[in-house]
């Protein structure tokens, strides 16, 4: 036992996770930190203990692309909400998209943001800031503000954030290389999408597949390639969202096999869902990008095996049960909850596909973490790193059941999904935000911003001034 400190919280009698073992050992956490791991008989005294035996201790998920609506749209989601689902699912960090009203393009709207998300959330946060022709004066005082990183809309989506062209692209990734920041991509090619839409609207089309015909996977696959070119050529760190096809795995491994800094995430929506239940669930199933064939499914998932895809996130984006049942294809509202169940529902699918619940922790924590700067402080179980915990009962057989989830918006396409897994306690820096399937009361509130622990490399690019001037400068001869 150690002597003469008294920990906040030891948690006993639980199986460790880690991306390269399982071990049972107790854990005590002091001042938000974990302050120790080993035997029982080796913890210090504490003001409380829990016993998770019988259940695993994972480190917290940080799902890396969420949508909460707040400002503008409170009455799809909030960040109360939306944080208290996360909690729920065993997500102890979110980053949260910049497409709200106002859009975060600015430093005024990034202030309002993170007074928002400061005085509502559960769980710990980052902001994302619109990467785009109108916040490019704006980069310097977005980084300023406390940004995680950039979103850069390459294709249309929720808000009418208009797509830059690709010469202001290169002109943004110059910009920000120096910086270090990460840039997320929506990577899909507007033109092409708009053009295939219209003429599928002039013929009639209003039926749910019409939705999946006008985003065809070249459209990913395009806009991927043409994304790590620009990366590659600046130094710009780029991350792909929401993988949909096998066909974008070639430039992204291809990218990656070049030494460029691109990592991707895919959804469970593409590994779990096909074309095939478009007839079923119609417009609640529509995303952007679409959910594709179902011959998309083992690509994607041998990429998160064997790492080519770099981690699982959740692209939560709740809509109104009105929003999503309507019956032209046209007028529903992209997207669907997701952040509650991602990790019941993968847990799920990594027990039948026999990957490992090391992997999952790879995909769900450390990834996310090393990608973004935050580790070891997020997205791991060691000795003063952040006590963000996830403890989960991994032979929990139950049925999802949209009315009963945290998030405002009870519609989505996993209702009536059966699992195997369930998060029983969630705790973000040493407090509880969901206790014995509870939401604690004294969770709102306690999730703060990320930015401030976020450790930058040192990017290998010329300075952002110097390579304007080298593009800009007249030729001799």
């Amino acid at each position: 036992m150690t002597i003469g400190i008294i920990a906040d919280l030891v948690v006993t009698g639980g199986t460790i996770v880690t991306p390269d073992t399982e071990y049972k050992a107790s854990i005590a956490i002091k001042d938000g930190k974990i302050l120790a791991i080993g035997d029982q008989d080796a913890m210090p005294e504490a003001k409380e203990t829990l016993d998770a035996t019988g259940l695993h201790i994972l480190p917290g998920a940080i799902d890396v692309h969420v949508h909460f609506r707040d400002p503008g749209y409170p009455q799809k989601e909030d960040f109360a909400s939306g944080t208290a689902a996360a909690a729920f699912g065993g997500v102890t960090t979110v980053f949260d998209m910049p497409n709200t009203l106002p859009a975060i393009s600015d430093a005024k709207s990034l202030a309002e943001k993170h007074a928002i998300a400061g005085a509502k959330a559960h769980v710990d946060y980052g902001l994302y800031a619109v990467l785009g022709e109108d916040s490019l004066p704006n980069i310097g005082a977005l980084i300023e503000g406390g940004v995680i990183g950039f979103k850069c809309y390459m294709g249309n989506t929720f808000g009418r954030i208009p797509s830059p062209t690709t010469g202001a692209m290169l002109e943004l990734f110059e910009i920000v290389a120096p910086t270090g920041k990460r840039i997320s991509l929506h990577a899909e090619t507007n033109s092409i999408m708009e053009r295939r839409e219209a003429r599928l609207r002039a013929m009639g089309r209003t039926d749910p597949l019409a939705h999946l015909a006008a985003r065809p996977a070249v459209v990913a696959t395009e806009a991927v390639a043409r994304a790590a070119i620009l990366s590659e050529w600046t130094g710009a760190r780029i991350h792909i969202l929401h993988i949909s096809s096998a066909a974008e795995l070639r430039p992204l491994a291809e990218a990656k096999a070049r030494g460029v800094d691109i990592t991707g995430e895919t959804c469970p929506q593409y590994l779990l869902l096909s074309s095939d239940d478009y007839e079923e669930k119609c417009g609640v199933i529509r995303v952007n990008p679409p959910v594709r064939e179902t011959e998309n499914q083992d690509p994607i998932w041998q990429a998160l095996v064997d790492g080519t895809i770099d981690m699982i996130a959740t692209d939560h984006a709740p809509h109104s049960i009105e929003e999503k049942t309507r019956e032209d294809i046209w007028t529903v509202d992209c997207g669907f909850p997701g952040v509650e169940t991602q990790m019941p529902l993968m847990l799920t699918e990594v027990a039948r596909r026999k990957a490992s619940l090391s992997d999952y922790v790879r995909w769900s924590a450390e990834k996310p973490a090393k990608c973004w700067g935050l580790y070891p402080t997020k997205g791991a179980l060691m000795v003063g790193s952040d006590a963000d915990l996830a403890i989960v009962d991994t032979n929990r057989e139950w049925t999802i059941d949209d009315a009963n989830i945290q998030s405002t918006a009870k519609i989505s396409p996993w209702h009536g999904m059966k699992a195997t897994a369930l998060p029983i306690h969630t705790i973000v820096r040493g407090r509880f935000a969901m206790k014995d399937r509870t939401l604690q009361d004294n969770a709102k509130g306690w999730g703060r911003s990320v930015h401030a622990i976020q450790e930058m490399p040192t990017p290998d690019v010329r300075n952002a001034d110097q390579t304007m001037a080298a593009v800009t400068a007249p030729r001799k001869g």
